[in-house]
């Protein structure tokens, strides 16, 4: 689990801090301040740990670290992603559990490849994942093509590892014991399944004996497909990370009020989560759960101070999607009584 992590001059980033992380963090504030970034950030440091040395992979840890960071950001040269401003340096620092740290910056010289000041991080057995805000069932061979054969930006290092981690198929026995219940939620939202089928090649929504072409179905429903799909492949673990852009993406909010609930019960199981939301619905149905849960809920937002931590069990800070939803309901108030 991520304990704490220190970016300075990271692409919009000028300075985010943030200590005493917990199951549940969710990052707010208001467009193009650095949310997706962060959490591209956060992904690509754990995934490379994740992937260096594993089974026939020979690439070192800084061989993996600096080729996720230039797939994942898409830059001519990875020093295109330092902050602005003359002699500065992109700087990160990211604690684990036990004490694990890796410790790397670099300058806007920097090409493509980066050397670590410090890292003890042992190497991860369980899988992390991002979530973007796009589905990507009925892109899978676009994506697989674009990023393996034409090597070519377009869609990012996130989106051609879900698809890779899609490809495992579900079997019976195969996921873990402990996300039954959650799987089983799951289902029941949409009351059906996202399935592949392996000799037509593509992906379809199973609702009973009925089957719908991947095309024409709902965007809310493929996104709890695929998290679905991800705990019924074995691909996600009670160690796992996700990583969520925008979880209210084409949810309706009770849809939205179930994901949290299911979040929840994952984060339970061990799981960490990391989301970016603009969503009010979202930040209260976790205000609410953190009152009541054993989980930890931190809020991770942007201040005229800068970046801070807040524990939402200790009450919901002052945030901009707060302030706004507390205007529009003084303006109704306020047509009301003329």
């Amino acid at each position: 689990m991520i304990q704490q992590f220190d970016f300075s001059n990271f692409g919009p980033l000028e300075q985010v801090t943030a200590q005493d992380l917990g199951q549940v963090n969710l990052i707010i504030g208001g467009n193009s301040i650095g949310k997706t970034f962060l959490l591209k950030a956060l992904y690509s440091v754990i995934r490379a740990q994740e992937e260096s040395g594993r089974g026939n992979d020979n690439r070192d840890f800084p061989t993996v670290l600096s080729e996720k960071l230039y797939w994942s950001f898409q830059m001519d040269k990875l020093g295109d992603l330092v902050y602005r401003g003359a002699g500065n340096r992109l700087k990160t620092s990211v604690t684990m559990d036990d004490s694990q740290s890796l410790l790397f910056e670099f300058g806007q010289d920097t090409s493509k490849k980066v050397t670590p000041l410090h890292n003890n991080l042992q190497q991860r057995m369980a899988n992390s994942i991002f979530l973007p805000p796009k589905e990507v069932l009925s892109l899978d061979k676009v994506i697989l093509k674009s990023a393996l054969q034409d090597r070519a930006f377009g869609f990012d290092a996130t989106y051609l590892d879900l698809v890779l981690a899609l490809q495992t198929p579900i079997q019976r026995g195969r996921n873990y014991e402990v996300f039954k219940g959650s799987r089983k939620r799951l289902g029941k939202m949409f009351k059906g399944r996202i399935e592949y089928e392996q000799k037509q090649e593509k992906w379809i929504y199973k609702q009973g004996k009925r089957k719908f072409s991947i095309n024409t179905t709902a965007e809310g429903i493929k996104k709890i497909g695929i998290l679905d799909t991800l705990l019924g492949n074995g691909y996600l673990s009670p160690e796992s990370i996700i990583f969520i852009d925008e979880p209210e993406s084409s949810l309706h909010p009770t849809a939205i009020s179930d994901l949290m609930d299911i979040v929840e019960m994952l984060a339970v199981q061990g799981i960490q989560f990391f989301m970016a939301s603009h969503s009010y619905f979202i930040v209260k149905k976790l205000h609410l759960q953190a009152q009541q849960s054993s989980c930890s809920f931190r809020l991770i937002h942007i201040t005229d101070q800068g970046w801070v931590t807040a524990d939402l069990r200790d009450g919901m800070p002052e945030n901009t999607i707060i302030e706004e939803s507390i205007r529009l309901y003084k303006e109704e108030v306020d047509l009301a009584l003329r």
